[in-house]
């Protein structure tokens, strides 16, 4: 069996939150302070997959396992941004595979843990 043809899966988180974000305005970064975090999109689990040439992050319904978006997961790139003031939250580029059409959403876990296994699951895939 070929490296493409086998994907594991690096890290499942059992809540994560998907907010509406205000476009960035300055070059300070995005700031949780600025979303509406007591209202969020859509609630459910985070999943990475990889592969040996890529990762993707994933957004499904806890339950269902049906897909809310997804990300294919660049470490060069601006998949996945932290926000300046807060360890729980990031900012994500989720992509729609069939139009390849792309729009930045804030995620955010209830637990700093989770975040924290988040960010490094992301940094192991990178290294």
């Amino acid at each position: 069996m070929a490296d493409e043809d086998y994907e594991a899966v690096l890290l499942v988180i059992k809540e994560c939150n998907v907010y509406r974000i205000p476009p960035r305005a300055t070059s300070r970064g995005y700031r949780a302070s600025d979303w509406d975090v007591t209202q969020h999109l859509w609630s459910g689990r985070l999943r990475i997959t990889a592969s040996s040439t890529r990762a993707t992050i994933r957004l499904e319904d806890a339950n269902t396992g049906d897909l809310f978006a997804s990300s294919p997961y660049d470490p060069n790139g601006s998949t996945v941004e932290p926000v300046a003031d807060s360890s729980r939250y990031f900012v994500m580029r989720i992509v729609d595979p069939g139009s390849g059409q792309h729009a930045f959403v804030g995620i955010g876990f209830p637990e700093r843990g989770w975040a924290f296994d988040f960010n490094v699951a992301l940094q192991d895939f990178a290294t």
